[in-house]
């Protein structure tokens, strides 16, 4: 088998709990066992069809794709009892040896198909030779699903390499596509050389290389990770392991360990501060290579210097307390003649320009030199899943006081966009219900296309995610208008980059009977767990929105993409399944109730009648506060799914009547602040899985017991006619004697 394995969506955890399910399981490979017990079967019913009886085992079973199916005999293993076969019972057994057959043959092919899926991502890679300008030729692993793209990035990770990010890469003198696979590269093979070019600088490009320097000089300063910005996340497992996951290096370590336990575990202690929970290195203060790294107040370049190839200019103080005016060009980057007070682009004297900022830099000042090549061997002697940004940004809800130190260029993000224009140019704002919907009705026929369409689904996911962040800050601090302005500030809704943002507060009443403004508060977690728990089961037809919860300053906002025409309707015209008034009035409709019938079948929820105000029954197959609506591209959405797992009773308000005076008067029960709180799906599919295996295991008793049963009965009738026969055969010697 390859090492690479598959899931089937069809074939997740989740849904396996409304499938057909064997009383023991097997830890081996679905293939393999398949094969297995098909031979088994197939040699049993040869035995059958020989020997007139069936071989006495304790159970055969034929898999077929995970679950039990088509012939399944349980015997007694007592070594005895071994029905007989007539002639009918034969024909029907030749029957299911050639349905065996039929499905082995079957089989066969489905393996033969997911093998060949399996050996297309399995691949073993190559190498390929990397000459790059300033450094010795070296040579680097790649695979050929991968893209030209992941070698740039590969090349501004290494650390003789980092500080280079404009140039392209050619192979053989033609410049590869960043977005095209290796695989579809011509001419690329083992051993083959890649060029590192030099290309020029555009205005994007020079920010992005400016940015990317000040990331390389703060890689080891942890206030990013804190405040989640640029995908930082932290990492304590070499701090707590004291470095005992990296390679061992030769060299004294000391034989002795302090193992005295700190002060705030201590029973003395008195208080417990929770800044422990985020562990620092005892390592010194990191290292600086520079006291400033700035935009200059020069900027924008004047007409004439943007001739000139002028893209922007730089101030920077190095270590020595020099100062210097930068100017990044087309070409690179060049110091100036500039001064605080006046304006003088002329380059200075030597007249140099260098692509890389930390080339001219390390020409400027041997301290920036030296620390610079210090952070960086720091930093790649760090484990290396410690350095790798994380796919999506991390936020911790603790972080302890750290230094504030200045960075202009993290004061222009607060106040500016970074690099891009897309939330300022209203002709390029992004669909992303269209995006998140699309990405999910990509064909998932076969493996690649399946890995294909979970790509997509977390990069759109991951995008939505950044944007609803970013517009949920602008928000809070009043940046966006509301679309309601003249109701008050709590009832607010906004609309920024075709996002809907919604404010934690009861609005209208509607959890006035569930504790209000409490309710509403988590109310949209609820919502969320419901709106993860759907999009997990994957119903093909059934949609759900992108939403997003953000606690921001003390506030709670909820980003929601938005429905195809739910703007150009009143929401009572909209719903067509479910209740919009907390069930008084309910409606039902039949494709809904197809959609979320199989949804149900995963979810434990089963289809079920409920009472309007009218006394009518309306089935429905999920809570009543859940909305069906069909939006203008004519799909069906599902929301407002805080209700999908059961309450815990835990917190329901109970009988105070049961409750004598004495224990009312101290304050009991105590009342939970909100009536929302529901069980995890975790615990609904363990109590599930609990009591389907309890099941299991009394019916396998009872029909145990059953057997045992029939086997004594059966000997029974058997001693009875064996005596019988004796004492018929004793007469009869009796009488021919007699004779």
């Amino acid at each position: 088998m390859p090492a690479v394995c598959e899931l089937r969506p069809s074939d997740k955890t989740s849904q396996d709990s409304d499938k057909s399910h064997s009383v023991e399981q097997s830890t081996e490979s679905v293939s393999s066992l398949s094969q297995a017990n098909h031979c088994n079967h197939n040699s049993s019913i040869n035995n059958v069809l020989e020997n007139g009886n069936s071989e006495s085992t304790k159970d055969k079973h034929i898999i077929k794709n995970g679950y039990a199916n088509g012939y399944v005999d349980e015997d007694v293993d007592d070594g005895q009892y071994s029905p007989k076969v007539n002639g009918s019972d034969l024909n029907a057994v030749q029957q299911l040896k050639n349905g065996v057959e039929n499905e082995t043959d079957a089989a066969d092919k489905t393996d033969n198909k997911q093998d060949q899926e399996f050996i297309f991502i399995h691949d073993t890679g190559f190498n390929v030779q990397i000459v790059a300008p300033g450094v010795d030729p070296f040579e680097i692993q790649v695979s050929s699903m991968e893209l030209v793209q992941e070698i740039h990035h590969l090349l501004m990770d290494r650390e003789d390499t980092c500080h280079r990010t404009c140039f392209s890469l050619q192979l053989d003198g033609v410049t590869l596509d960043n977005f095209a696979e290796l695989k579809n590269v011509e001419g690329l093979k083992e051993g083959s050389i890649i060029k590192v070019v030099e290309e020029p600088y555009t205005v994007r490009e020079a920010r992005i290389h400016v940015r990317h320097i000040r990331d390389l000089l703060k890689s080891l300063d942890p206030a990013d990770a804190y405040n989640g910005v640029e995908c930082n996340s932290l990492s304590f497992l070499n701090v707590i392991a004291q470095g005992d996951i990296l390679e061992k290096k030769k060299g004294f370590r000391p034989e002795s360990v302090d193992c005295t336990p700190p002060d705030f575990i201590l029973p003395s202690c008195k208080e417990r501060s929770i800044t422990p929970l985020q562990p620092q290195s005892k390592e010194n203060k990191g290292l600086t290579a520079l006291k400033v790294l700035t935009t200059s107040g020069w900027n924008p370049p004047p007409g004439t210097r943007k001739l000139h190839g002028d893209l922007m200019y730089l101030y920077v103080i190095t270590l020595e307390d020099k100062r210097f005016h930068l100017t990044a060009s087309t070409r690179g980057f060049y110091v100036n003649q500039s001064t605080e007070e006046e304006f003088n682009p002329k380059p200075a004297n030597p007249k140099l320009v260098y692509h890389s900022l930390v080339d001219l830099l390390s020409q400027l000042s041997s301290s920036f030199k030296r620390n610079f090549t210090l952070i960086q061997k720091k930093r790649h002697q760090r484990h290396p899943f410690e350095r790798v940004a994380t796919p999506y940004q991390m936020y911790s809800w603790t972080a302890p006081n750290i230094d504030h130190t200045i960075d202009s260029i993290r004061a222009e993000d607060a106040f500016s966009s970074k690099l891009g224009y897309e939330e300022h140019i209203p002709g390029q704002t992004r669909d992303w219900n269209e995006e998140l919907q699309t990405t999910r009705e990509l064909s998932r026929k076969s493996l690649p296309e399946r890995l294909l369409r979970e790509r997509a689904i977390f990069k759109v996911h991951s995008d939505f995610v950044a944007a609803a962040t970013r517009g949920a800050i602008a928000v809070i601090d009043g940046n966006v208008m509301a679309i309601n302005p003249g109701e008050e500030t709590k009832m607010q809704m906004f609309i920024w980059n075709n996002i809907f943002f919604s404010l934690g507060f009861d609005v209208k009443d509607h959890y006035k009977e569930f504790g209000g403004d409490s309710a509403a508060f988590v109310a949209p977690n609820n919502d969320l767990q419901g709106v993860k728990a759907y999009t997990a089961v994957d119903v093909e037809g059934l949609y759900t929105l992108g939403t997003v919860v953000i606690d921001y300053r003390g506030y709670r906002v909820t980003a929601q993409s938005i429905i195809p025409g739910i703007l150009e309707r009143e929401q009572e015209q909209s719903v067509v399944y479910g209740s919009v008034d907390f069930g008084k009035t309910v409606v039902t409709h039949k494709k809904y109730l197809e959609l979320l019938g199989k949804a149900g079948q995963v979810l434990k929820i089963s289809p079920h009648f409920v009472i309007n105000e009218k006394g009518e029954e309306v089935e429905i197959c999920s809570s009543v506060e859940c909305k069906g609506i069909i939006g203008n591209d004519g799909r069906h959405y599902i929301l407002d799914l805080l209700r999908t797992f059961p309450p815990d009773v835990n917190f329901v308000p109970l009988d105070l009547s049961e409750y004598s005076d004495e224990v009312k008067s101290l304050g009991f029960p105590r009342e939970h602040k909100h009536k929302l709180c529901c069980l995890r799906q975790e615990l609904v599919d363990s109590f599930f899985e609990a009591r389907y295996l309890m099941f299991i295991k009394l019916a396998a008793f009872h029909l145990q017991q059953l057997g045992l049963k029939t086997y004594k009965e059966k000997e029974l009738n058997e001693a009875a006619k064996q005596s019988i026969t004796e004492k018929e055969c004793a007469d009869k010697t009796e009488v021919e004697k007699m004779n």
